[in-house]
């Protein structure tokens, strides 16, 4: 205990924070004075650090290298400023509206410029696909974003996107990068002695307008009359959108007024994501009295989009996916690519092939996702946690996951629909018709122990299961290995019989086993009795993964 102690007093010591200082004297008193409780969250705030990945980082709020604060963040920021080298780059830096993001973004910024390098910050708490558009769109070198997207109000992150002038340029960094960054990170003296500078700029009003312009040109020309309920979640999407959705002729949609405005503490949430249980609640609610055709939510940095028709409930991320890029490609030509995450439904694949263009499967998340197809262009990819990106025939204006854009597209699917006397449920139907019916479901299973996860792993590979419900196992892809010529990644799918699958993997920002299952049925009759039979198939499979997972 010596020895965390004697690092927190050196880390109070250069701590310029007037809060996270008071908060660790608090700390350090009670710890000295034998309180089991503060020694035991000493040593979680000192036993370890935040790692840099490829997810940039992300944790709670607090004093200590285990948390997000401005010691953390101004040595980030030191490590990003000597990996991208002695000459001077331009690096955009962005925020969105949680608990002190705005603090660490001009953290970030004084440092950077401190370094000497050129430092624009985005004006005000804005979106992330705004931060990844404005990096391509000023032609900058690196961007920061900092943000926990849907972590509780407690957390908060910080991105990084790599610049240039190629097709990389605004994605989020990749591998070797992030180990890279990490290296130079952990060479960073104390912060005290980083020389800090005040010469960045604020960006004014007019990136925000290129950004708005670039995402309403995606939607092509059609009908624009659809009722739409909105939610912004207490993020920084709200108006935003509005002003998307006013630009590209939508009617101004209703809003749940009490999550319209942002606030860091989530008030009428338990948890800002519009995937957990209950997030979405008061929107649907709202969209069933409002009669809307479509209810549609961003989550707080507005890079994701979840979608519900009153009546019906909400799509999964794949069904949202399916219906975008079937649009996107009757409304684009030209050699053109389409992709997904390896737990993701095979749907994309199958409409891919009826369009004739190509098709890439990548590894979670859009650092890949957005590097897919190669020369050609890349009109769409997704991710089933409600992810897209969306691109039309001048290109991206987004290379990661935008809400906005994304929301816009759904938009005019559902008014061209609309005009034709359908829903988005109708034109689910016809996808099934045409290229079977795809349900799929996710299961998270937390654990205390991040041991356990390599144990688990283990088990179903020297032991893999025979069956999943009543699907046989056909086949296992192991990714551990690489497969397809993927990177290497701890993950398995066993391919069941049908055409469905079932892909385990351990999250990489949490203590959780993520499993995603899928079911296949030919639906090419009768859709809604095939639907009916295949959520019981469904549900099925996912009794039989958790027992697996479980060790029944």
């Amino acid at each position: 205990m010596s020895g965390v102690l004697a690092e927190a007093r050196t880390w109070l010591a250069q701590d310029p924070d007037p809060a996270t200082r008071a908060e660790l004297s608090a700390l350090l008193e009670q710890a000295e004075a034998d309180d089991p409780r503060a020694v035991a969250d000493l040593e979680d705030r000192f036993g370890s650090r935040l790692e840099f990945g490829t997810a940039g980082l992300r944790g709670a709020l607090g004093a200590g290298p285990n948390r997000m604060n401005r010691v953390v963040v101004m040595r980030t920021a030191a490590g990003l400023g000597s990996w991208l080298g002695d000459r001077q780059c331009h690096v955009v830096v962005g925020h969105d509206a949680r608990y002190r993001s705005e603090d660490f973004a001009a953290d970030t910024a004084a440092v950077l410029d401190g370094a000497g390098h050129r430092v624009s910050v985005l004006p005000g708490a804005l979106p992330t696909p705004v931060l990844a558009f404005a990096v391509r769109e000023l032609g900058a070198d690196a961007g920061v974003m900092v943000t926990a997207s849907h972590n509780p109000p407690q957390d908060n992150g910080y991105k990084v996107y790599v610049g240039g002038s190629g097709e990389d340029a605004g994605t989020q960094i990749v591998a070797p990068a992030d180990t890279e960054i990490s290296a130079a990170i952990d060479r960073v003296g104390a912060v005290g002695e980083l020389p800090l500078g005040s010469e960045w700029a604020r960006l004014g009003p007019e990136l925000l307008e290129r950004y708005l312009a670039a995402v309403t040109a995606l939607v092509p020309e059609g009908p624009r009359e659809i009722d739409v309920t909105y939610t912004a979640m207490h993020g920084v999407g709200g108006r935003v959108l509005m002003a998307a959705m006013e630009r590209a002729g939508f009617p101004r949609p209703k809003v749940v007024a009490e999550q319209f405005d942002p606030d860091p503490a989530f008030p009428t949430v338990s948890y800002p994501n519009p995937e957990e249980p209950g997030a979405m609640d008061r929107a649907l609610r709202d969209g069933e009295a409002n009669g809307a055709d479509v209810v549609v939510a961003n989550d707080p940095d507005a890079d994701r989009l979840a979608v519900a028709v009153p009546g019906h409930g909400m799509l999964t991320g794949d069904e949202i996916g399916g219906l975008l890029a079937e649009y996107v490609l009757e409304h684009t030509s030209g050699e053109r690519a389409v992709a997904a995450s390896i737990v993701s439904s095979t749907l994309l694949g199958r409409i891919a092939r009826a369009y004739g263009v190509h098709f890439d499967e990548t590894l979670t998340g859009f650092k890949w996702l957005a590097r897919a197809g190669g020369h050609r262009k890349r009109v769409f990819s997704y991710e089933e946690a409600l992810g897209y990106c969306v691109g039309g025939d001048e290109g991206r204006p987004v290379a990661d996951k935008d809400g906005i854009g994304a929301a816009l597209v759904l938009l005019a699917l559902a008014a061209w629909a609309r005009r034709d006397g359908r829903t988005l449920v109708d034109l689910l139907d016809v996808q099934a018709q045409r290229y079977g019916l795809h349900l799929t479901e996710q299961l998270s299973m937390r654990v205390a122990d991040l041991s356990l996860l390599t144990g688990i792993m283990r088990r179903l590979r020297s032991d893999p299961p025979e069956a999943f419900g009543p699907f046989a196992v056909e086949g296992v892809d192991d990714f551990s290995a690489g497969h397809a010529e993927l990177p290497p990644t701890d993950a398995l799918r066993f391919r069941l019989e049908g055409g469905g699958r079932v892909t385990l993997r351990p999250s990489g920002t949490e203590p959780k086993l993520k499993a995603y299952a899928e079911v296949v049925l030919d639906a090419e009759d009768r859709p809604g009795p095939t639907r009916v039979r295949g959520v019981r198939m469904l549900a099925e499979v996912m009794s039989s993964v958790s027992g697996l997972v479980r060790g029944r």
